[in-house]
């Protein structure tokens, strides 16, 4: 029954084109929203570096501000006593 109601549209000409025009319609919406979601995506990824490119920035800070301290006490007042600190 129902292969024969599809057999019966599929076989009118103005149907095949209206399935063809329906086809061509679904897979250019689903290209958009496959694309609208890879954009989104690329833009978390790009959130994510941005991110991390800070949280590196201080880290390097950091590690730059622990290279610069005073070893020991006696380091520590030389620096005070010259102004250096």
């Amino acid at each position: 029954m129902i292969a024969a109601l599809f057999t019966g549209i599929a076989a009118a000409p103005w149907m095949r084109a209206a399935l063809r025009y329906g086809a061509i319609a679904l897979a250019v919406l689903l290209f958009l929203l496959t694309l609208r979601r890879s954009g989104e995506r690329a833009g978390r990824l790009a959130e994510r570096l941005e991110t991390s490119e800070k949280v590196n920035d201080v880290q390097r800070q950091m590690l730059d501000a622990a290279a610069r301290r005073p070893r020991d006490r006696d380091d520590l007042a030389d620096r005070l006593r010259n102004g250096h600190f």
